[in-house]
């Protein structure tokens, strides 16, 4: 995966990983900025259950789906969280000196 060795210093004392950083940065940040941020997270992943249950049977459990395919790619799921992270934060950077 391209993005692997982008993330190898992430324990690094001065830059931490990508989700201490993103919680070092929401926690000093304009409340109002990290609440609306988070609403935006919130409405991206419900965006994504909705796509993923689209058809699917009143049955159909998508949080057993989602601890399977964990399960079954954990490597490539830390890699998407971890840009997600810098995502993330990033969005709520660029929003500071609005």
């Amino acid at each position: 995966m391209a993005n692997k060795y982008f993330f190898e210093d992430e324990d690094d004392i001065f830059t931490g990983s990508p989700k201490s950083k993103y919680f070092d940065i929401s926690r000093q940040a304009n409340e109002e900025i990290v609440a609306d941020e988070t609403d935006k997270i919130v409405e991206k992943l419900a965006v994504m259950e909705l796509l993923l249950s689209k058809d699917k049977d009143v049955n159909y459990d998508i949080n057993r789906v989602i601890k399977q395919y964990v399960f079954e790619n954990a490597d490539e799921v830390e890699e998407m969280k971890k840009g997600l992270y810098i995502e993330f934060t990033g969005d709520i950077v660029c929003r500071l000196d609005s």
